[in-house]
């Protein structure tokens, strides 16, 4: 009959992401991809090994009949990771294409549908391996039906009945049901019976059988046992109730559609080429299976730049058999409610004055606000948090009235402008913002975790839930705990009681602490302090003054451009009208795809989506540009409408009344590349190099008796080529205040460089760049 697999998914995920959990496997665009490559590891290595006949992959799917049952059923369960959220779908959109069964039941666990095929195959006579670390699965072995468990440093245990039987002294390997039943399970919070370990369950299950007939005969228990089985009675049915694997899922077993077939390459060649699983591409489908579509010619139309960073990751990536058990990693996270720590909330000014007289003792303080808004322009002071020793930290709650919170948080001035005193932050910029409303001035040295993680490693995430898991093996209170979710019903700080707060802010502070002493010695493992110290962390300042002074926007200016622009834009769409020969919705893609597709049938086989409607986007209009003027006229209605909707109509909105200016936020933590990038709003994306663009910057201009000062690298990153490349003609090139890009055009193509024209220039600019990033 052959060998059928049955795969526990969420189990290989979450085993994968924790054997990784200090050394993930990150790719250019940012994504932990140790939860994938883990799977499919696991994956390769069963099809390579065990050779099955038949696979299928078994998900859960939100609540089931035991949460209805039991509401408390794995409710102290930490949240997912956000890595293995995102991983999930990538999971199965490899399990698709390797044509391999999605397996889900709703309200149904993926043990209860394992339990239920499993229990199937075996009465068939089909060989049948599941494959789970979870000792519940125990309970479904029998004949032709074993556990396939990953084993400790690599490698599985094949499971059957008298392994079980011998493993926990037990008569059957049913009776596991009755074992956790009777011990209870703290990983899927139900309870058991209170002291009554394995080794007393296996004892009763011995004499009584099944944990009904004990139950019928407690009378017949000698001991404590007795009295603590008989107060148990109802956890323990509901145990083992929760406890039983169901076999009777609706689901039937099809060998048929299970049956191990030839993946789709070319589908997973594409994922795994956008996860940028280099070798495991060339191990999973063969070398020239692997092989991606060649690159496009370096002076071809191809883009060449690649996005951000380009740092090949996935060269040194190590599979989960190397990773499983190198480090002792902890199967769960530890939190708040498992790490001791001494938090205390402050709210009167006696303890204030004392707290800071403390403070101003230590060298290194920690510290975090707690505000009412995400903008430090408007935010108004909740809480400050402080802390000087790890598993130590201070909240002190600030009152809502200007005037009393003005008078607490003037109480710690001294320390927040002692120059002797090192203040470690996270995101520490916001802090500094928010303090300035209040009239202090951050002085002396500072430490951002953010910014010291990002210069480790710039292609991981940077915010401090993340650094805690990876670099402490800690979860943090979540902020959603305390205001829900977002949304119209998500609360405010200031609606919080403080000591419904203090807890989780003096958490931020304590572990902004501890990260900076473990990234302390990751910059010096990366040779990175100096530009660390010397470069962001004085920048940091600098941004903060500049977000705060703003930008000034010339509003009359505006409303002429809209005017411009509005007539332009009505201009294209009459032109579009004149050429359909008729009046149509131009802003629908509907529409505009009938027109140009069905009525004037520009294309002989246009492009359609899945519901039948054609394909309208930019990409496929461009191609088209220049073979009909309503082409044109519509990609220029639609960049007009852009500029109108996402500028020009914009700004003005953005002005902040009590200056008249617009207040972006910088960002130095965004880009792998170092460069910096703008957010709420992003003024950076403001096109720069056609009219258009132009006439919109315009409307920015400085104060009055101010003038603009703009200050910027020069070709940082090729000036940095020509050093450490030692290469003569840049050099030459840099040092003459030449044109790099007109100089390179100029070797390329032997002309003197007066006489290099701008295609040619553009051509030996991106040669440049593409050199720098690995794409040659």
């Amino acid at each position: 009959m052959g060998k059928l697999f049955l795969l526990d998914a969420y189990a290989i995920i979450f085993r994968s992401y924790y054997a990784f959990l200090k050394r993930p496997t990150i790719n250019s665009k940012g994504l932990n991809t140790s939860p994938v490559l883990g799977f499919c590891n696991t994956l390769k290595e069963i099809l390579d090994k065990e050779k099955p006949n038949y696979l299928g992959v078994a998900f859960d799917k939100g609540k089931t009949f035991r949460h209805e049952a039991f509401p408390a059923y794995k409710a102290q369960r930490q949240e997912t990771p956000e890595d293995i959220k995102l991983s999930v779908p990538i999971i199965q959109d490899i399990l698709r294409a390797m044509n391999i069964p999605i397996l889900i039941a709703e309200g149904f666990e993926a043990d209860d549908v394992i339990g239920t095929l499993a229990t199937q195959a075996g009465q068939a006579g089909v060989e049948t391996y599941m494959l789970t670390p979870d000792k519940d699965y125990g309970q479904l072995i029998q004949k032709n039906v074993f556990m396939f468990r990953p084993r400790h440093g690599g490698g599985y245990d094949k499971i059957g009945e008298h392994d079980i039987e011998e493993k926990y002294g037990i008569p059957n390997a049913t009776n596991v049901i009755d074992l956790l039943a009777l011990m209870g399970d703290s990983a899927d919070n139900y309870p058991g019976c209170p002291g009554v370990g394995e080794k007393t369950a296996a004892k009763l299950i011995n004499q009584f059988g099944t944990t009904e007939n004990l139950l019928a005969h407690t009378d017949e228990i000698k001991g404590k046992i007795r009295e603590k089985v008989e107060n148990a009675k109802e956890d323990i049915k509901m145990s083992k109730f929760l406890a039983t694997i169901r076999t009777d899922v609706p689901i039937e077993l099809d060998l048929d559609k299970l049956k191990v077939s030839e993946p789709d390459s070319n589908k997973l060649r594409d994922i795994f080429n956008n996860l940028e699983f280099k070798r495991f591409t060339e191990r999973f489908l063969g070398k020239q299976e692997a092989k991606a579509p060649q690159q496009p010619d370096l002076f071809g139309n191809g883009a060449i730049a690649r996005n951000d960073a380009t740092t090949q990751l996935n060269n040194s990536t190590t599979t989960q058999q190397d990773n499983d058990e190198n480090e002792k990693l902890p199967k769960e996270l530890s939190n708040i409610n498992t790490v001791e720590h001494d938090y205390r909330l402050i709210t009167s000014k006696e303890d204030a004055k004392q707290l800071c007289d403390r403070l101003m003792e230590s060298r290194i303080v920690s510290l975090d606000t707690e505000t009412d808004s995400t903008n430090a322009i408007d935010a108004e002071l909740v809480g400050l948090s402080f802390s000087m020793k790890e598993h130590e930290a201070f909240y002190v709650a600030i009152p809502a009235p200007r005037e009393e919170a003005q008078e607490m948080v003037d109480i710690f001035k001294p320390l927040y402008e002692n120059p002797n005193i090192l203040k470690i932050g996270q995101n520490i910029k916001y802090d500094y913002e928010v303090l300035r409303n209040y009239g202090i001035d951050i002085q002396g040295k500072m430490f951002d975790t953010m910014l010291a993680h990002y210069v480790w490693h710039p292609e991981l995430r940077h915010n401090m839930d993340y650094m805690a898991e990876t670099l402490l093996g800690y979860q943090t209170v979540h902020i959603e705990e305390l205001i829900g979710q977002k949304g119209k019903n998500q609360k405010n700080m200031r609606d919080l009681n403080p000591d419904d707060v203090y807890e989780y802010a003096a958490e931020d502070a304590d572990i902004t602490l501890q990260l900076r002493n473990v990234l302390e010695q990751k910059l010096d493992e990366v040779d990175a302090r100096r530009l660390f110290e010397d470069i962001e962390m004085p920048l940091v300042k600098v941004l903060a003054d500049m977000e705060i002074n703003g930008v000034r926007l010339d509003t009359d200016q505006l409303k002429e451009t809209q005017k411009v622009f509005t007539d332009r834009m009505n201009q294209y769409e009459r032109h579009a009208f004149e050429e359909a020969g008729q009046e149509f919705n131009i802003s629908s893609p509907r529409q505009v795809g009938d027109i140009l597709f069905g009525k004037m049938q520009l294309v002989e086989k246009p492009k359609k989506t899945k519901t039948g409607q054609y394909v309208t986007s930019e990409e496929v209009l461009q191609q088209l540009s220049g073979k009909a003027p309503i082409v044109d006229d519509i990609l220029n209605y639609r960049g007009m409408k852009k500029l109108l909707g996402t500028y020009v109509e914009a700004l003005p909105k953005l002005i902040d009344t009590k200056d008249q200016h617009i207040h972006t936020s910088f960002n130095q933590a965004i880009t792998a590349t170092g460069r910096l990038s703008s957010s709420d709003p992003n003024l950076q994306n403001i096109p720069v190099r056609d009219d258009d663009g132009k006439e919109i910057r315009k409307c920015f201009i400085p104060d009055e008796g101010c003038r603009w000062f703009s200050a910027d690298y020069s070709q940082i990153e090729l000036r940095i080529m020509a050093h450490l490349s030692g290469d003569d003609n840049m050099i030459e090139a840099f040092r003459e205040g030449f044109d790099i890009h007109r100089a390179t055009a100029s070797k390329i193509w032997k002309e003197p460089m007066q006489d290099v024209s701008d295609a040619q220039r553009k051509k030996a600019k991106q040669a440049n760049f593409g050199i720098i990033y690995g794409i040659t």
